[in-house]
């Protein structure tokens, strides 16, 4: 662009003499701010203009030659031009002139503060069409509805090529895209020519009935409806939906089951969809309230995909979104809708152009040039054409240009009545009112209307300043987070909301903050405030309370206002004195070893985010540990900054509530048997909670509680059940994608020691009292296998292992056990349906399973008191020996006293044992019996020595010398292995595959294991603790916000924490073979 700068320092402000800018940043903007017959007027009226000089432009949608004949100036050099108008930003700004243009500057989007900088650099005084307003606060230069028109127009013809793609003519293929119409007249006229042939030959009975579904009410939606209504059309409730059609029923079937398909042929159907009927209380006791939904959208959920979508042939979306609101369809359910036949969605209009929005597979821009892609639901992928399988969707982000000369009248009819005041204006002072107040800067100070962004904008400075320091432990013990909703920047709010924390003596950060694209939409911003004292700030959260409650009186245009919600994190003072990190706090119940690895994540304040893998978060939390035993809590928590130790006893309900009521979310590494407790107060605290344990009847019943509490109850979280669930899903899911079908699922898992340390007769070793493995080892298990049921009894499951050999770990000499009752996860995994072998097996080295077959058989896990004497009385000085002696003599085929010299052998000769367990059938054959023989020496449970007086039965006697004989000795490493086997086969003739994937985690030595922990991580203790810690810092950054109770079944979850764990080291192999 060619402009001669002006000499000297004086504004040309007021002069008269208006220049109208060319448009030079996008090829399709051919609008102008005024057309030559508003030029025409503007010099010819007694209070106009005197001069208006037009820069030369030859894709403008008027002329240059007709702005000449009105009697412009044609001419590049507009520096004689006291106010400038554009569409868009210029390319070069004068200084101590009057712009007006879109400069989308007063809601702080970065990419536009250059241009702010500038125009107060150059004394320039700044007015923003989008901020012209009517006296009920509409705004008056508004593109809404032509965005509407011309996305509709571009949307039929699309359908045309899809429909033609698919097989089928129809009328919509005659039709262009909005820009190739020369007026907006003529593509009416060429729509309705489409409606003609429509209500007289009708449409392919396959594509019947064509329902359209168009979402909000607003300017976008009411211009997409005009175009509909020149279709021959019926408008029906969204409550009518199912009586037009059956989803993925045929028109037989259709007719059959009553649905209306009479007139199908010959018209189209539209529905509009208002926030009622896209969503629903989390609480089944609540009813929607509008005012209560825009206020705390995250107590409601989205029912459209189960209510709307699957009788929707095309979505027209007409409305903002904002990522706290629920969305209207997310990929997954648009998944489950193609895999089930249920969808019957061709393609998505979203004119509101919200990438990665409330229709989630909408996640590019499109161009008017190439208007569409299709998105594939099943592979979740987007393709360059419109051939193959999926939707199509369209998402050009300056669709009113394709109608630029009705927009461009649009403009002028809107500005023509204050242009006048405007060029001879030196000041906003000058002009009419809705012209002063959309004045943003003038004499190089922002207007007192928008300082707010100076103050914004120098919060974020300072946050960023200051960020690497607040998030590493400067103390700040008097901080809130407010939440501020509604129409902040077009109504000014947030300038008082900015008052009232100043005025009380408050400092205040900007968090976060997302811009409404429009008058009907809402803004939101989280400011983080801090005051000096308790007391100041309890004042500015009561004002801004006060403020929120006159803003929902206010009657602005679509009668928002501003909406506060604050979160007071206020920690108890014995907490503040051992060190209050003032951030995000994590509790976490017990201080296992399990409980090492998650405080170390999380109190490191390095966050691996799903959105960067690869780049950490830097976010202080405090991590506070509870033990019955404050010395456990105490040794976990030494050497790690930011993480305390506290003493609970889990039955005091008071103390159990006090703790939780610090915390944001609570990880529960207690017993099963206690978690019901710790949950209900988190219900009644408002607090997430985690756990790695099973689901138990009475949590399960908790469900409906915690939804409607808005609390989330995640359980099943470590490494079986957790990292199983979460790969299995991963691997399903995509099999479903594909559109396949699992016909096997097969998986295995075990904590073993690591082959150096499998150095005992069983191979196997333990970090934890060994009674819960054992009796797990006689829990009855059922499974299917080529669909038969087959189930096994407690007491023959470690008779019924089998050896195994993993493809992917040959070296292993494995065997399986059936783990419980697999058929209820074909439940949970959605494959009961479609999958003829379900399996779960726990894991251990082969020999195992025969040996503790052969101590079971032998009386071990007898839990009846021990008796000796004749009368039955109890024991007292037994010796592992006699106790060995004791249940052999028992066997009906063994005398009930040993001889002299029988005893002698029973503790010298491994073979008379042998001989013996095999001769008494405890035993398959002789090598087992040997095998079990050199055990129970290994164990010493022939020895001389007395057992323990706290042994009351022979299964205590057996857990204490497993205790004692097979712990892991310092340096040894245990191992995690879990294995997966997907067989899926295809309906389309795709070959069959077999999908494996494999996890192997070794534990740390003590040359491995971080100088901040006590001792070296165990491969178990990372699999379970690490599990929980990321379910606790999604639940923490709100990337879940599923509530109630919840498995790690969704992909919500399942793909952020397994992304986090692998960027963390622990990786899984995956392979796929065809067969």
């Amino acid at each position: 662009m060619t402009m001669a700068r002006e000499e000297g320092s004086t504004s040309k402000r007021g002069n008269g003499i208006v220049g109208v800018l060319r448009e030079v940043h996008n090829k399709w903007e051919r609008r102008a701010p005024v057309t030559p017959a508003h030029c025409a007027r503007l010099l010819n009226a007694e209070h106009g203009v005197k001069r208006i000089l037009v820069q030369p432009c030859t894709k403008r949608i008027f002329p240059d030659a007709q702005y000449e004949e009105v009697g412009c100036e044609i001419t590049p050099d507009l520096s004689d031009c006291g106010l400038l108008l554009g569409i868009k930003r210029p390319e070069e700004l004068l200084p101590e002139r009057s712009y007006a243009f879109f400069s989308h500057t007063h809601k702080l989007q970065p990419e536009n503060m250059s241009v702010l900088d500038q125009v107060l650099e150059k004394r320039i005084s700044l007015y923003d069409y989008e901020l012209i307003l009517g006296e009920h606060g509409e705004r008056l230069v508004a593109f809404g509805q032509y965005a509407g028109l011309a996305g509709m127009i571009d949307l039929l013809r699309g359908l045309g090529e899809r429909f033609l793609s698919q097989g089928f003519s129809t009328p919509f293929l005659s039709l262009g895209s909005s820009y190739m119409y020369t007026s907006l007249k003529e593509a009416k006229q060429a729509v309705l020519a489409v409606g003609e042939e429509i209500k007289n030959a009708g449409l392919p009975l396959g594509i019947c009935p064509l329902i359209f579904v168009f979402t909000g009410t607003g300017n976008v939606s009411q211009g997409a409806q005009e175009m509909f209504r020149l279709l021959p059309h019926m408008f029906v409730e969204p409550s009518e939906l199912q009586s037009l059609v059956v989803p993925g029923a045929s028109m037989s079937q259709q007719r059959a089951r009553g649905a209306r398909v009479g007139k199908s042929q010959f018209q189209v159907y539209g529905t509009v969809v208002l926030p009622q009927h896209m969503v629903e209380p989390i609480d089944s006791l609540k009813q929607f309230d509008k005012a209560d939904y825009y206020a705390h959208p995250d107590q409601y959920r989205s029912v459209f995909a189960k209510t709307i979508a699957p009788y929707a042939s095309v979505i027209v979306n007409c409305m903002y979104w904002e990522r706290r609101f629920p969305r209207l369809l997310t990929n997954d359910e648009l998944r489950e809708l193609h895999s089930k036949k249920m969808c019957r969605l061709l393609a998505v209009g979203d004119i509101t152009c919200d990438i990665g929005g409330s229709i989630e597979c909408v996640r590019e821009i499109t161009a008017i040039e190439s208007p569409f892609l299709r998105y594939d639901p099943e592979m979740g992928e987007i393709h360059k054409d419109m051939n193959g399988e999926g939707i199509i969707f369209l998402a050009v982000d300056c669709v009113p240009t394709e109608l630029p000369k009705e927009a461009t009248k649009h403009f002028g009819d809107v500005l023509y009545p204050f242009l006048g005041s405007m060029a001879h204006a030196s000041s906003p002072e000058e002009n009419l009112v809705p012209i002063q107040n959309a004045c943003i800067a003038h004499n190089g100070k922002l207007r007192p209307l928008y300082e707010y962004i100076h103050r914004m904008r120098q919060s974020q400075d300072t946050m960023k300043k200051q960020q690497t320091a607040k998030m590493n432990g400067e103390k700040n013990d008097q901080l809130v987070r407010v939440s501020l909703s509604g129409h902040l920047f077009d109504q000014y709010l947030i300038n008082e909301a900015l008052d009232v924390i100043c005025d009380g003596g408050g400092r205040f950060q900007v968090a976060t903050f997302k811009v409404g694209q429009s008058d009907a939409e809402t803004s939101h911003a989280d400011l983080q405030v801090e005051a000096d004292s308790e007391e100041a700030l309890n004042g500015i959260v009561n004002k801004l309370a006060v403020i929120a409650r006159e803003g929902r009186n206010k009657q602005y245009c679509n009668g928002h206002a501003i909406y506060s919600r604050t979160t007071k994190q206020s920690l108890l003072q014995k907490l503040k004195d051992r060190g209050s990190t003032g951030g995000p706090q994590v509790l976490i119940l017990g201080a296992g070893r399990m409980c090492e690895p998650a405080v170390k994540y999380l109190s490191d304040g390095q966050f691996i985010t799903p959105k960067n893998l690869q780049q950490p978060v830097h976010v202080r939390v405090g991590v506070v540990v509870a033990s019955l035993y404050l010395s456990d809590a105490e040794k976990v928590v030494e050497g790690i900054p930011n993480a305390t130790a506290a003493q609970l006893d889990v039955s005091d309900g008071a103390q159990l509530r006090e703790l939780i009521s610090e915390a944001n979310v609570v990880i529960s590494l207690l017993p099963a048997n206690c978690h019901v407790a710790v949950a209900n107060a988190c219900i009644e605290l408002k607090k997430h909670l985690v756990t790695a344990s099973y689901v138990s009847t009475e949590m399960d019943n908790l469900n409906e509680k915690a939804k409607r509490a808005g609390v989330t109850l995640l359980c099943e979280m470590g490494l079986d059940p957790g990292i199983d669930h979460m790969l299995a899903m991963k691997m399903i899911d995509k099999a479903h994608a594909r559109g396949g079908r699992v016909q096997s699922f097969v998986s295995y898992c075990g904590g073993l020691p690591a082959p150096t340390a499998a150095n005992n007769p069983l191979g196997y070793k333990f970090s934890w009292n060994p009674s819960g493995a054992i009796k797990a080892g006689r829990n009855p298990a059922v499974y299917l296998y080529q669909g038969k049921k087959v189930e096994v009894a407690g007491e023959d499951l470690f008779a019924s292992a089998v050896p195994l050999r993993l493809q992917n770990t040959p070296a292993f000499a494995l065997e399986q056990l059936p783990n419980r009752d697999s058929l209820s996860y074909g439940d949970l995994y959605g494959i009961t349906n479609e999958a003829a072998t379900v399996f779960r097996a726990t894991l251990r080295y082969e020999g195992f399973s025969e040996i503790m077959a052969a101590l079971g058989k032998i009386g071990f896990f007898k839990m009846d008191p021990l008796m000796l004497t004749a009368n039955d009385a109890p024991s007292s000085g037994l010796t592992y020996k006699a106790v060995l002696e004791l249940l052999l003599s028992q066997f009906p085929e063994h005398p009930r006293q040993f001889s002299a010299s029988e005893t002698n052998t029973v503790s010298s000769n491994i073979s008379w044992i042998a001989n013996k367990l095999a001769s008494l059938g405890c035993c398959k054959d002789s090598s087992v019996a040997f095998k079990a023989a050199n055990c129970i020496r290994w164990l010493g449970l022939d020895a001389e020595e007395s057992i323990p007086e706290a042994c009351k039965n022979a299964f205590d006697v057996l857990c204490h010398r497993m205790e004692q004989r097979l712990t892991y000795a310092p340096n040894e490493q245990d191992m995690v292995l879990l294995h997966h086997e997907l067989e899926v086969v295809f309906d389309d003739g795709h070959p069959s595959e077999k999908h494996t994937a494999t996890l192997l985690e070794l534990g740390e030595t003590s040359e491995q294991g971080t100088e901040l922990l006590v001792r070296p991580q165990s491969a178990m203790a990372r699999t379970v603790g690490l599990p929980v810690a990321i379910a606790a810092q999604l639940l923490l950054f709100e990337d879940v916000i599923l509530r109630g109770v919840l498995r790690p079944l969704h992909s919500e979850i399942y793909q952020p924490a397994l992304a986090i764990l692998t960027a963390l080291g622990i990786k899984v192999e995956e392979h796929v073979e065809k067969f």
